[in-house]
């Protein structure tokens, strides 16, 4: 006899996925991304530049979160797709596309480009691959490199974006990433609350008993790390049009990972609400001390070294732990209710 049935032998129970406290959530979150989509109208250059990378830095963490929090697969090489995003924004743009088309575009070809990567990389487990991640992310920065258009380090700019007014032109990067923002997390809400992603949470608790169970460990495991890809890539694509310019170094440095490591863990890993939390956090630090050069970056690093070591599931992980709270519940839970006289006479 399972805990599961064991309970309900002594308590009704009810099993509950959206709480009062949730259906709130979607509401104000509804509500919040309204507000939002009318920044532009009174916001001036520089907030709505900011604004830009703060739905960027959500999406990072979102995503490195559904791969590492939920599918328990830690990547280091996550800034590949980032890189790739940018480079294929680029290339596309070069070809005589609308540069905003060529955004969604890019983040559309690393989504394709991720399937036959994760064939490979998946064989790898745990630490292998996390560094393997990273080996192909360093293989992919020299590759691109080469490319003419690239010129090297040098690099180069999404020049086509110069046929826009700027006022105009930021203003369609703001919402080109609040709806990419929103499309993705919406999707992964959808991903996490389908079967599959039960089956998403059995392979990160115990790989082996979830394939016992009927599990396609495979399948399962590509999606999240193809839905990953598509995320990051289409992030950096967005970056790329926000700062214009493209340096290879720039976009496939392993601190764009660092950044998403640190956001998940502060935040809190696996919760959904804990990387969107986590991102927001990292976003008022840079806001406030990224101009401190080194000691901001060795500052981030002790920040997410006491987590890891005294808040290990996060803010909001703490948070859940202690409140129950679930603003996104992704699972179910098991309501116990009081013994009643009828089940006592069971």
């Amino acid at each position: 006899m399972t805990v599961h049935q064991t309970s309900l032998h002594h308590h009704h129970g009810r099993v509950e996925r959206w709480t009062t406290a949730s259906r709130v959530a979607i509401g104000a979150s509804l509500l919040v991304v309204l507000v939002l989509t009318l920044v532009p109208a009174f916001g001036g250059a520089g907030s709505i530049d900011r604004m830009t990378a703060l739905f960027v830095y959500v999406i990072l963490a979102a995503m490195w979160n559904a791969l590492a929090g939920y599918g328990g697969l830690i990547s280091v090489g996550q800034q590949v797709f980032f890189g790739l995003g940018a480079y294929f924004t680029v290339r596309i743009a070069d070809a005589g596309l609308n540069p905003f088309l060529s955004i969604v575009m890019a983040g559309g070809v690393v989504t394709l480009l991720s399937y036959p990567l994760s064939l490979l990389m998946l064989r790898l487990k745990g630490g292998e691959f996390a560094i393997g991640m990273w080996v192909v992310s360093a293989l992919t920065h020299l590759l691109v490199n080469l490319d003419q258009l690239i010129q090297g380090e040098t690099g180069t700019s999404l020049i086509s974006l110069n046929a826009y007014d700027i006022d105009d032109r930021r203003t369609y990067i703001y919402w080109l990433a609040l709806a990419s923002m929103v499309t993705m997390l919406t999707i992964l809400f959808a991903v996490l609350r389908s079967r599959r992603g039960a089956a998403i949470q059995a392979i990160r608790d115990n790989e082996d008993a979830a394939r016992a169970l009927g599990v396609n460990v495979e399948a399962t495991k590509r999606l999240i790390f193809v839905l990953a890809a598509a995320g990051t890539g289409l992030a950096g694509a967005l970056w790329l049009a926000s700062a214009t310019s493209f340096q290879p170094k720039t976009y496939f440095s392993v601190q764009w990972t660092a950044y998403m490591i640190f956001m998940v863990l502060v935040g809190g890993i696996g919760t959904f609400e804990g990387a969107i939390l986590g991102a927001i956090l990292f976003f008022l630090i840079e806001t406030w001390f990224g101009g401190l050069g080194v000691w901001y970056l060795i500052g981030l690093g002790v920040v997410a070294l006491l987590f890891s070591l005294f808040v290990p599931k996060g803010i909001w992980g703490e948070l859940e732990r202690r409140t129950g709270l679930s603003l996104m519940p992704v699972g179910y839970r098991l309501i116990l209710l009081p013994k009643t006289k009828s089940t006592e006479k069971e």
